[in-house]
């Protein structure tokens, strides 16, 4: 069961801010690069979005729309029920990061790694993942304002007007300048990947730092942190039997259930840490915690699950495994970019390939357990 190291870095970075918490100056220094550095990362996301691709990627609307819908109607409508906990189980800080956890979108990268592991549909995935994640810059938020209004801690709806200028029109001036700068973004992936990873590090590091300031951390326990692991390793089982045996009955095939149980089930830290930092501000620090322990959750359970789905009787015939190049040809018929380094809307920039394009498990398997934000 793989153990992200990008978590191990994240980690590193609330035990600098526990340790070495900015405040005063360096607080507001802090603050303003955060600010620049989520703006920056939004805008390279939009210079690697293929439209064209993406628009492709739209004839399997039934598998997409499957997706969507587990993301943003099934996953918050589970977060809505869990308010029966509170405060038995949960604080009222903790359900509330619980609840945006469900609002984020889905993950791209190790939806990509984890589908075809299983011998799914991949481009399906990757499309999937894609139209999540842009999706996700503009529903996220207005389901933040709708579902917790003010009770997210300094969340008002003077958030919206910070995530479309800190997000949205990033977002859009990156689409706009892509027939410019895409060919020297593709060029350079590896070097923006870190850029990525380091400006979400930026993002934890003020928020906890924050957190620190205000005293957030004195109101958790460990027996309440326990609660909420409890919680939410209910929450991602309930999600992965849904997005299973729901695309089962309603007649999709295997490899295409395999891509909807991965991309449906999942959520992307690499997107919702700017978006919790953009919304809660000082109180960022608890919003994020549950998000972050899902997605090392997610990584862990769903590594072995894509590896018992690679063995499945299904997965072979008389010529052998269902390898990816036996993929469903109901799947989507580009791959919108599994070549970006990280888990967010940037996942569209890469080349287009067809639903029989062949994706090696081997090579796409590093993809999940890799650094930075590949696992979204």
């Amino acid at each position: 069961m793989p153990i992200d190291p990008y978590i191990l870095l994240l980690l590193g970075t609330v035990g600098l801010a526990a340790l070495f918490p900015a405040s005063g100056t360096a607080a507001d220094v802090a603050s303003g690069a955060t600010t620049a550095a989520i703006a920056f990362l939004f805008f390279l996301y939009g210079a690697r979005l293929s439209t064209r691709e993406a628009v492709e990627g739209l004839k399997h609307w039934r598998l997409h729309g499957t997706v969507l819908v587990c993301t943003f109607v099934v996953f918050p409508l589970l977060g809505l029920a869990a308010r029966g906990l509170e405060p038995v189980l949960l604080t009222h800080d903790l359900y509330t990061g619980l609840l945006f956890l469900t609002l984020v979108p889905s993950t791209i990268q190790s939806s990509i790694a984890f589908t075809s592991i299983a011998r799914g549909n991949v481009p399906a995935a990757i499309c999937a993942g894609s139209f999540s994640s842009l999706a996700g810059i503009v529903v996220t938020p207005l389901l933040a304002a709708a579902l917790l209004g003010n009770s997210g801690g300094g969340f008002s709806p003077d958030a919206l007007v910070r995530i479309v200028l800190q997000l949205l029109v990033p977002f859009v001036a990156g689409q706009l300048l892509r027939p410019w700068i895409g060919a020297f973004i593709t060029r350079h992936k590896k070097v923006l990947g870190h850029v990525d990873r380091g400006s979400i590090l930026l993002v934890v590091y003020t928020a906890f730092s924050e957190g620190m300031v205000q005293g957030i951390w004195h109101r958790v326990s460990a027996v309440q942190l326990a609660g909420l692991l409890v919680v939410e390793a209910l929450l991602l089982g309930v999600m992965l039997l849904l997005t299973w045996y729901g695309a089962k009955a309603l007649r999709f095939g295997r490899e295409d259930r395999i891509a909807i149980q991965f991309a449906g089930s999942k959520k992307s830290l690499a997107s919702g840490l700017p978006m919790a930092g953009v919304l809660f501000g000082a109180h960022a620090s608890l919003a994020v915690l549950p998000l972050m322990l899902f997605h090392q959750m997610q990584l862990m359970v769903c590594a072995v699950i894509a590896k018992r789905r690679a063995r499945d009787p299904e997965a072979t015939g008389p010529s052998g495994p269902a390898g990816p190049d036996r993929l469903s040809g109901t799947g989507g018929t580009t791959g919108t970019g599994g070549s970006s380094g990280t888990g967010g809307p940037a996942g569209a920039g890469g080349t287009a390939g067809s639903a029989r394009s062949r994706v090696s498990p081997a090579a796409t398997s590093r993809i999940a357990v890799g650094t930075g934000t590949r696992s979204g």
